[in-house]
């Protein structure tokens, strides 16, 4: 779009905000209801697409794209009169004669800014959240997927009107265009560099931000967990999407009495997975590639760069820049100035870390940036209260992997550094939404009135003294 069309689209949005705020429930779940079934319908489409922006296994946009993203969208059918339903609340006993409540209005235009990862999921969950909430919408889908964007276009416009959502494709200068306009609430899924910039825009309008930007996510296996579970697990995590995962684990920290097992475990899981050698795992139709040239030269500068150092390659590695692809990587004994540990790595390349005591694995995590997904394998409880309660982050997963993902129940985000705000079921209802408060006055004779001027009466006094005593 140019940006007069841009601009236009704008405007009919923010004329058209206030209509769509006083749809009903039943108006809101209608349109999740077509949305449902546009997912479906377009399923093969969808799988087509992600096979040829980054040869993303079918099976995989199914538990990833198309069964997360329809779940999502049934849980909030399901709670929505309840969610949009007005929250009476008390009064205090100064306060008598009036009544409260909290109402949840639709924050108006929105911005979401999704990612080329996962382009299905991190596009249409947001926007489920912002349809519930009653907003208008212009969805930027990344321009590095664009057989994807072009489903996503088909499936937004065959659901709704562009005056209520609209997909506007197109490079860093058309998000540039977006980011000028007065949004007013602004979604985005990216890196952190790129998430800094979006709040920088954001408050020059100030509007509300949801920021979901990843970042360095450990595992710690101690030495009382199933190894065998936590290897297969986090085998499964760290290669699914060909490792270009915001939940994925960056590093794991194992304790060295199980390190050598640990890694032997990871091993035959990958082996298993994909493949008992590297030219096997190279035509394996279940490992995605990197998305572009860019992010393969990078994922290999991190491995060359921890090797050169003196890490220790245990596993694959081996790559092809002509089809992008990198064999499963596990590296051991990596040097603390290695590249590896500053990064986010986004790829097929798993660090492994020794640590003596516990304490140390929680003060290495801790010395870093608030992670957005946290793992935990052990089977003694006081390792697994000790580590939840020292540190911090976003969602934490004991004893599995992206289970906190999954449950539309909880809460997703980040914390800090890894990102601002919540959504998933009715965190992201809220999140698009705008709590207000509304009191009312019921009383001919309020309370109140003994709060008035002119100040220092007898009654104002007593009234004061006792409210200052007892509330």
């Amino acid at each position: 779009m140019t940006p007069v069309n841009i601009s236009a689209v704008f405007k009919r949005q923010q004329a058209h905000q206030f209509i769509l705020a006083r749809t009903t429930a039943r108006t809101r779940i209608a349109k999740l209801r077509q949305l449902h079934a546009a997912v479906l319908r377009h399923r093969a489409a969808m799988q087509t697409a992600m096979a040829a922006d980054f040869r993303k296994p079918a099976h995989e946009v199914d538990i990833s794209e198309v069964i997360t993203v329809n779940s999502e969208i049934r849980h909030t059918i399901r709670h929505l009169q309840s969610w949009m339903s007005p929250h009476h609340v008390g009064v205090r006993l100064p306060l008598l004669g009036s009544s409260a409540k909290v109402v949840q209005e639709p924050k108006g235009v929105c911005l979401i800014m999704g990612p080329w990862n996962f382009p299905f999921n991190l596009n249409l969950i947001p926007l489920t959240a912002a349809v519930a909430a009653g907003n208008c919408v212009i969805i930027k889908p990344s321009e590095y997927a664009p057989h994807s964007a072009a489903v996503l276009r088909t499936i937004v416009a065959e659901c709704f009107p562009e005056e209520e959502v609209a997909v506007i494709e197109g490079d860093v200068e058309v998000g540039r265009q977006l980011l000028e306009l007065p949004f007013n609430h602004i979604f985005f899924t990216g890196s952190t560099a790129v998430g800094k910039i979006v709040m920088a825009a954001a408050a020059r309008h100030l509007a509300s931000v949801t920021l979901e930007l990843g970042g360095k996510s450990p595992v710690i296996v101690d030495e009382t967990a199933d190894l065998d579970r936590a290897a297969s697990r986090i085998a499964w995590i760290k290669c699914l999407n060909g490792g270009q995962t915001c939940i994925a684990p960056d590093y794991v920290l194992v304790h060295e009495s199980v390190h050598d097992a640990l890694v032997e475990r990871l091993k035959f899981w990958i082996k298993k997975f994909y493949g008992k050698s590297p030219e096997r795992r190279s035509q394996t139709p279940d490992l995605s590639r990197a998305i572009h040239d860019r992010q393969f030269q990078f994922v290999k500068s991190l491995l060359d760069d921890a090797l050169e150092r003196g890490a220790k390659l245990a596993f694959g590695g081996t790559n092809d820049r002509e089809t992008r692809f990198i064999d499963p990587a596990v590296v051991t004994d990596i040097p603390d100035d290695a590249a590896i540990w500053q990064h986010e790595i986004f790829g097929l390349l798993l660090p492994i870390r020794r640590y003596r005591e516990l304490e140390q694995a929680i003060a290495y995590i801790n010395s870093g940036d608030k992670p957005l997904a946290f793992y935990i394998f052990s089977r003694r409880e006081r390792h697994i209260r000790t580590v939840v309660r020292e540190t911090r982050g976003g969602g934490v997963c004991i004893n599995e992997c992206a289970l906190q993902f999954f449950n539309p129940e909880l809460p997703f985000g980040g914390h800090n550094g890894s990102g601002i705000g919540k959504y998933h079921g009715k965190s992201g209802f809220r999140e698009f939404s705008n709590a207000r408060s509304i009191a009312r006055q019921h009383s001919p004779y309020p309370t109140t009135n003994i709060f008035l001027p002119p100040y220092g009466s007898r009654l104002m006094h007593l009234a004061l003294n006792w409210i200052s005593r007892w509330l």
